[in-house]
């Protein structure tokens, strides 16, 4: 599951750019069918065009961006060469010659339609499979121009040939099998209008929707639905059977799924609202009007797979009911309302006003749907999504001085090796999945040194620990992997002195600590900061600042204790052995270091004013995040902070 959310925000990535390009190309139809062909409506149409156009090009390189351990071009040129490889090899011409086919009109149609979102996804994860694997690659000396990143390239065409091989055989396979089944459903009247409506929805993720589509819409298998209605009475079509595959997309379109929206707004977390909002009404938008899906889809498909499947039974039931009625309504770009608008007049058009009736119940009905199923499952759609946060594990040094004995309690509290799935961790706690969470004793794990327990829902986990959790978790993952022999060797040598918790003990006493703020901008309640963790005490007491500046600062005298490899945190000692960590901006260790500056190292010695970190506050909003950034002390629960 962790992967199909990553995979989810991943496609989020191309999608953003998707209900601009759509709005653009639905107007440009609009004016060239009210008005004919003009300067306007080829400018807008191209426009919009370039990037629909090339969707599935933008799914290789977004997916090979996002799915990548640290956003770095890199990924994004591997992407690239694996799109480029594996549609060239597979272009109608290439397969010509590879099969020793005399004619080119002899080619298998399946391969005039490789350049879809399917294989785009295909090229994304090989590009960042292998950027992963081998961007520290070295070389022997001879080769060495070609170590590290510049391998990466290269690995990923040589990978990207035996996948285009496979495809080779498998891809006729699967196009051809498509088009049959297509061709069966199409003697089965209104029942199989839903049947084609329910698997065009379903078929979307991979692209091969469009397959489908062209038994039904164009003229595959004699059925021609489209160009027949929209050659209206000059054309073959009958007027109440023409259009029976189009009409029941209308209500789900322009209706159902900005429905979907509404209540996948209004179940985001609170602090996630906001950028939720911005790509739930874009999508809206470009749904509702010009009838391109993929923004919303694409948004809860992957996250929520389950939801999507009632999304694919809503639109063939939906697709079914309007065959069956008597309504009939095409469209020649999509389901929307543009299209609705021009075909209304269309001498084929039968009583369109239904569909819009059938829209109204649809948006209720969607709406009602995905809000009961995402509240009771707790799925994972846009705002609600686990904090999966991802580091370049190089940047971390592995220690084995004195964490293991609290890995050991920290292990048994959890249930055991095999209860723990996955081990990560942040700037001040670990972030783990965990197969059974019953079995998770809070406290045991506050007796073994642990500052606080939180369950963010499904198999997540996150222990706060301090500081030092980076070498909790190494010595966590020594023991989990069975890494004894090192373990023994090190205290053999005398390098594992006992270390249980934090590293300074909690005053009793409750003590005031004046600091000088750390950046400038307006002071804010810890209550008030937009994240649980932080606002409910659990990191530890302290105080924020919502930054109107660009630099952060050190408030006191003290030593630098880390600096988080992404560089949106900074530990700090002060000269009075008080623990203190600035967390810059909330969640945006999803940044993965982008627009984050360090300026000092672990270890350095600091005074009040040294600067610490750089930052851009554009970036963090930019991201739909909030710059709001906690001071806390970590090592004494009584403490009370304000800047002075």
């Amino acid at each position: 599951m962790k992967f199909f959310q990553r995979l989810g925000r991943s496609i989020m990535l191309p999608v953003a750019v998707l209900p601009v390009a759509a709005i653009l190309s639905g107007i440009s139809y609009w004016i060239s069918s009210a008005a004919g062909a003009n300067v306007v409506s080829t400018f807008l149409g191209a426009a919009g065009g370039a990037l629909l156009d090339n969707m599935p090009l933008l799914f290789a390189v977004g997916v090979s961006i996002g799915m990548a351990n640290k956003t770095d071009g890199t990924s994004a040129l591997a992407g690239l060469v694996s799109w480029l490889s594996i549609t060239t090899l597979l272009s109608p011409a290439n397969v010509q010659g590879l099969m020793g086919i005399d004619a080119i009109e002899d080619v298998n149609p399946a391969f005039g339609k490789v350049q879809n979102v399917f294989v785009g996804i295909i090229a994304g994860l090989i590009g960042a499979w292998c950027y992963n694997r081998f961007k520290d690659t070295k070389l022997p000396d001879a080769l060495s121009f070609f170590s590290g990143k510049r391998s990466v390239a290269i690995v990923t065409a040589g990978l990207s040939l035996v996948v285009a091989v496979v495809l080779l055989f498998v891809w006729p396979v699967v196009y051809g099998g498509l088009v049959w089944f297509g061709e069966w459903i199409s003697t089965l009247g209104p029942f199989g209008a839903g049947l084609y409506g329910f698997f065009n929805r379903l078929l979307i993720p991979t692209g091969l929707h469009h397959a489908l589509n062209s038994v039904f819409w164009f003229d595959v298998a004699g059925i021609n639905d489209l160009t027949n209605f929209l050659n209206g009475a000059n054309g073959d079509g009958v007027y109440g059977v023409t259009g029976q595959y189009m009409a029941g997309f209308f209500p789900v379109m322009m209706f159902g799924l900005p429905g979907a929206a509404l209540a996948m707004y209004l179940t985001a977390n609170t602090k996630r609202k906001k950028v939720t909002y911005g790509i739930m009404l874009s999508g809206a938008i470009a749904s509702f009007f010009v009838g391109v899906t993929e923004p919303l889809e694409f948004a809860f498909m992957f996250v929520a797979p389950w939801l999507y499947l009632v999304h694919a039974v809503f639109t063939g039931i939906s697709v079914g009911l309007a065959a069956a009625l008597p309504t009939r309504l095409g469209f020649g770009f999509s389901g929307g309302f543009i299209d609705m608008v021009l075909q209304w007049m269309n001498p084929l058009a039968q009583n369109p006003w239904i569909l819009l009736l059938m829209g109204v119940a649809w948006f209720f009905i969607y709406f009602f749907t995905f809000y009961f199923l995402i509240k009771r499952f707790n799925l994972k759609t846009p705002g609600r999504e686990d904090d999966i946060d991802t580091q370049d594990a190089d940047n971390l040094e592995t220690s084995l001085t004195g964490y293991h004995g609290t890995a050991e309690k920290f292990i048994a509290a959890l249930g055991g090796k095999d209860n723990i799935l996955d081990v990560d961790n942040c700037a001040t706690r670990l972030r783990m999945e965990i197969a059974d969470t019953s079995k998770v004793d809070e406290h045991a794990l506050k007796r073994a040194g642990a500052a606080g327990t939180i369950k963010p829902g499904g198999h997540s986990v996150q222990v706060v620990y301090g500081l030092n959790v980076q070498f909790v978790k190494d010595a966590m993952e020594d023991l989990i992997s069975g890494r004894t022999a090192r373990i023994e060797a090190a205290q053999a040598a005398g390098d594992l002195p006992p270390a249980v918790g934090t590293t300074t003990t909690a005053r009793a006493t409750a003590r005031a600590l004046t600091l000088r703020q750390p950046v400038e901008g307006t002071v804010v309640s810890l209550a008030d900061v937009p994240d649980p963790m932080f606002a409910q005490g659990t990191m530890g007491p302290g105080i924020a600042v919502d930054p109107a500046g660009d630099t952060i600062v050190a408030p006191a005298d003290g030593t630098v204790a880390s600096v988080f490899p992404t560089g949106h945190a900074i530990g700090l000692v002060l000269d009075d052995g008080t623990e203190l960590l600035i967390h810059i901006g909330i969640d945006t260790v999803g940044m993965r270091g982008d627009g984050f500056e360090t300026l000092v190292k672990t270890g350095d010695a600091v005074t009040v004013g040294t600067p610490l970190i750089r930052f851009d506050v554009a970036k963090i909003r930019a991201a739909g995040l909030s710059p709001v950034t906690p001071v806390i002390v970590l090592n004494d629960e009584n403490a009370t902070v304000t800047f002075g």
